[in-house]
């Protein structure tokens, strides 16, 4: 009797199972609006009232999810993918025109949000260490404002398709094909207005097809994207679908209005009519009427005429710019001067930052945005070589990685002009290492300063579209986030050419110290000559030194020289930054101090390349044996170094003042020939 009654438990499970799994193969849900949906929702995600899909609310630096709460079929018993469709609203709202943060992706996952995503450029989706591991088994369409890194051609507001990873299979500008004449229309994402996705697999065929739209065009009949891609390999037996977005350090909101999925048929067609409106941000406008007579506003206009001409005259010649015709080609990369002034409260000394080479920094918010900037103050009073200048600023302004402080434009004004910078809240890395700071960095926080910096230089050198020659790698040019994370700034001295080609420059520019001996010579910044000086930037971190000290007993006056000879001695920790006590760890700061002299090897050939030292400092690879470099412990001083030394006296000698409390660069002007 028992046995039997087990037999029927386990007939009952087994066909509520095949029913589950059978409506799961064919499921469809539509969302009109999501006024009390059962989403599972994760990170900063809300609904607001009136039924609208918040996925980031204007905060920076946050994750939103948003996902259908049960597993959903996507196979076969012969392990090849169903076919499924897609189709949804979205908007996505920036606090600036002239800037953008990140985008939103439909995502196809294993599980239900995606354990340890990363916003800002990972979108939410993954992180550093496993972003394009196959084991991920994820599949998104996303929709991003940031620059594309895969496709050269492709720098923002683009739509791709993702498989484990953010390197797009495929991707396109945003836009879409009209009906009507065929002709590609283009989209800006960031525009606020709502705009529909349709996304079609087809597992037959095996192609992806992923449509763009503004809400109220009918879906166009040529997609965006067309991929022929068989996920079978890809995804699991069950996955979930769902959402996720992100922010950046730019105010940005991403919204969803309205969703329908299909297994094995087409996603129904959303009702706009039953669609939630956007949230309106700001204040709600409010119209005034007038209310005398003809001839009271006649008066009245006239007298408004004139006070305004007047007014705007004074005003177009307070904040008159400089502005030429092949400038307009850079559109969102220049700000307006009356952005700015109001932004730094007019250039306020409450507002000053520091005094750098070439110019003053000042700390402002964007009026509309509220976002934090610094910026610069530079003089252009010579117009050789301007266009071209400003030609790099922008393409350097194209450049992201979190180890980088990003440019966010320019603007010209008169004799000068005004660089525009992220806001790093804790300044330059050198006010902690010198002077007798009252606060210091510990060594946990150094070492991960040091690897930011490797980290960002390798990014500079290899991994962009072009190779970018820092020019002016030191302690005072690393900037500090909020959480004392490094990131290479000033990006005032950087030079761009191509991969594989060797530059032409041959004007010295640079913080002496920092200048590799052939690039005394020969006047030619290389990625070589970066390494040349990342390798004094880790002896001055390591140390707590500059790398000339004039005042300093002859044989402290060159960093490199005492480290050096501390090594010949046998105690190369002996050179370590008293600040630091005995609080860190042997190994590292060992691995530090050779590594700065190997990369401050006056050979360049010697010299290892950024992604050789981020290996050394990230993989644990063993240095290699300075013997097999020429260098020894038995000789008088790091020889190889004597026409840096003369060089470095001699300037010292000349220009007395040059190595006081802030270096000075080797430059006539920023803009000048040479660049």
């Amino acid at each position: 009797m028992f046995m039997m009654f087990s037999k029927l438990v386990i007939l009952i499970l087994l066909s509520s199972s095949l029913l589950r799994l059978a409506a799961t193969q064919d499921l469809g849900f539509t969302y009109n609006g999501f006024r009390s949906q059962n989403l599972s929702l994760e990170g900063i995600a809300e609904f607001t009232p009136n039924g609208v899909l918040v996925l980031t609310n204007g905060t920076t630096q946050n994750i939103g999810h948003a996902f259908y709460p049960y597993p959903i079929n996507f196979k076969n018993s012969s392990n090849t993918s169903f076919s499924f469709s897609t189709a949804f609203i979205f908007a996505i709202v920036t606090g600036s025109p002239d800037l953008s943060g990140h985008g939103i992706a439909f995502v196809i996952a294993p599980t239900k949000g995606l354990p340890g995503a990363l916003p800002s450029q990972y979108i939410g989706l993954f992180n550093k260490t496993n972003d394009g591991n196959p084991t991920n088994r994820v599949v998104a369409v996303e929709l991003d404002t940031i620059q594309s890194l895969e496709f050269n051609d492709i720098d923002h507001n683009h739509v791709g398709i993702d498989i484990n990873g953010l390197h797009s299979k495929v991707a396109k500008p945003a836009g879409y094909y009209a009906n009507n004449n065929d002709l590609f229309q283009n989209l800006s994402l960031a525009s606020g207005h709502p705009m529909q996705v349709w996304v079609d697999y087809d597992g037959v065929e095996r192609l992806i097809n992923v449509t763009l739209a503004p809400a109220k065009v009918q879906k166009p009949t040529t997609p965006l994207l067309s991929f022929n891609y068989d996920l079978s390999p890809v995804i699991n037996e069950t996955m979930y679908v769902g959402f996720s977005s992100s922010t950046g350090s730019v105010i940005t909101r991403h919204y969803l209005l309205g969703w329908s999925f299909k297994m094995n048929g087409q996603a129904q067609g959303l009702d706009l009519s039953q669609l939630p409106k956007l949230p309106r941000i700001g204040p709600k406008q409010t119209s005034r009427v007038l209310t005398i007579g003809l001839p009271v506003i006649c008066v009245v206009l006239v007298l408004a005429v004139v006070s305004v001409t007047v007014y705007y005259v004074t005003r177009k010649r307070k904040f008159a710019e400089v502005l030429e015709d092949w400038e307009l080609d850079y559109g969102p990369h220049r700000f307006k001067y009356k952005d700015l002034y109001i932004a730094t409260n007019g250039f306020r000394d409450g507002e000053l930052l520091g005094i750098g080479g070439f110019g003053r920094v000042y700390r402002g918010v964007l009026p509309t945005s509220k976002i934090e900037i610094a910026v610069k103050r530079v003089s252009h009073e010579s117009r050789q070589g301007l266009k071209e200048f400003v030609a790099e600023i922008v393409s350097i302004g194209r450049l992201r990685h979190r180890n980088l402080v990003q440019l966010l434009g320019y603007c010209r004004r008169k004799g000068e002009l005004l660089l525009v910078y992220d806001y790093m809240p804790n300044g330059s890395l050198d006010k902690f290492l010198y002077d007798q700071p009252r606060f210091t960095l510990n060594w946990s926080q150094r070492f991960r300063v040091i690897k930011g910096v490797a980290s960002g230089l390798l990014y500079l050198h290899e991994e962009w579209e072009q190779v970018v020659v820092h020019r002016d790698v030191k302690a005072s040019n690393v900037l500090l986030d909020g959480e004392f994370n490094g990131r290479l700034g000033d990006f005032g001295l950087a030079r761009l050419y191509q991969h594989g080609t060797v530059p032409q420059t041959t004007h010295v520019v640079g913080t002496v110290g920092y200048l590799a001996p052939e690039h005394t010579r020969t006047g030619k910044a290389t990625a070589s000559t970066d390494v040349y000086a990342f390798g004094a930037f880790l002896l001055e971190v390591a140390c707590g030194r500059r790398p000339i000290e004039p005042q300093a007993p002859a044989e402290y006056l060159i960093l490199v020289d005492w480290v050096f000879a501390c090594w010949s001695g046998g105690d190369i920790l002996q050179a370590v930054d008293l600040n630091l006590g005995t609080n860190y760890v042997p190994e590292e700061v060992e691995l530090v101090l050779m590594l700065g002299l190997l990369c401050s090897h006056s050979e360049p050939v010697a010299r290892p390349t950024m992604r050789q030292v981020v290996q050394y400092l990230e993989d644990d690879i063993p240095l290699p044996e300075f013997k097999s470099l020429g260098i020894t412990a038995t000789g008088l001083t790091f020889a190889h170094y004597e026409g840096f030394d003369d060089f470095a006296i001699s300037y010292t000698s000349s220009v007395g003042k040059a190595f006081s409390q802030t270096s000075s660069s080797v430059a006539e002007s920023l803009l000048s020939g040479g660049r």
